[in-house]
């Protein structure tokens, strides 16, 4: 599988998830399993952005797109999802999550001091609280930064991730289903990326896919937000 084909599941799998979130009836089967599916989104659009970092020419014209997507991305997410939020403040929707994380990855790059570096990798991460996949998203960004491109390690690196998802989940509802449910998703992105990705991207219409990209997020949230409001 090539890089876009890749994404175009997330992209599936993101909406299941949002599906269930925004339209169907907490705590059915159907909306559970929904739910479970999702989670293979985040990772895996973690993985390509540091994939994408490293490869991209211009990282500023990069971080602007997920800002610019970001701020078109943030009505149609609160009419999709009222509800989010942490201790009555709005939740960032998760490109602003995504930017956070390549900022990460720029201080990374940039901050030669370690002492200053750990400083503003931290408060990034603190910063991700008030966003979609808060905390979870910076740490997987960072995990697969430093597995680079050694396999043993990217195992390591998923391997992680699924057990700090699947553990935090368990923990927190004490919940085997739980934790498996959250666990499982990110060893199937582990799996898809590391065996059957071909580390290309599509031979055609990839000026279509980047754009796709961006732009199914804010409209794919509109189209549930106003579903919801109709339902």
């Amino acid at each position: 599988m090539n890089r876009d084909a890749i994404k175009m599941l997330a992209m599936f799998t993101m909406l299941l998830n949002h599906i269930a979130n925004a339209l169907l009836p907490a705590g059915q089967p159907l909306t559970n399993l929904f739910l479970f599916i999702g989670y293979f989104t985040a990772v895996t659009m973690c993985y390509f952005l540091v994939e994408g970092y490293g490869y991209t020419r211009s990282k500023r014209n990069y971080a602007a797109r997920l800002l610019v997507f970001a701020l078109l991305s943030q009505l149609p997410y609160q009419l999709a999802f009222p509800d989010y939020g942490m201790a009555g403040f709005v939740q960032l929707n998760m490109l602003f999550t995504l930017l956070l994380c390549f900022l990460v990855l720029l201080v990374q790059e940039k901050v030669r001091d370690r002492v200053l570096r750990g400083v503003c990798i931290v408060l990034l991460i603190c910063a991700s609280l008030f966003c979609d996949w808060a905390l979870l998203a910076p740490i997987f960004t960072l995990l697969f930064s430093w597995a680079k491109n050694t396999p043993a390690r990217k195992k390591a690196a998923f391997a992680a991730a699924a057990l700090l998802y699947g553990g935090m989940a368990g923990l927190g509802s004490g919940s085997l289903a739980d934790a498996l449910g959250c666990a499982v998703p990110v060893l199937v992105s582990g799996f898809v990326i590391l065996y059957l990705y071909n580390g290309k991207r599509a031979v055609r219409g990839r000026t279509f896919y980047k754009w796709f990209f961006y732009a199914f997020y804010p409209i794919h949230l509109l189209i549930l937000g106003l579903l919801r409001l109709l339902a």
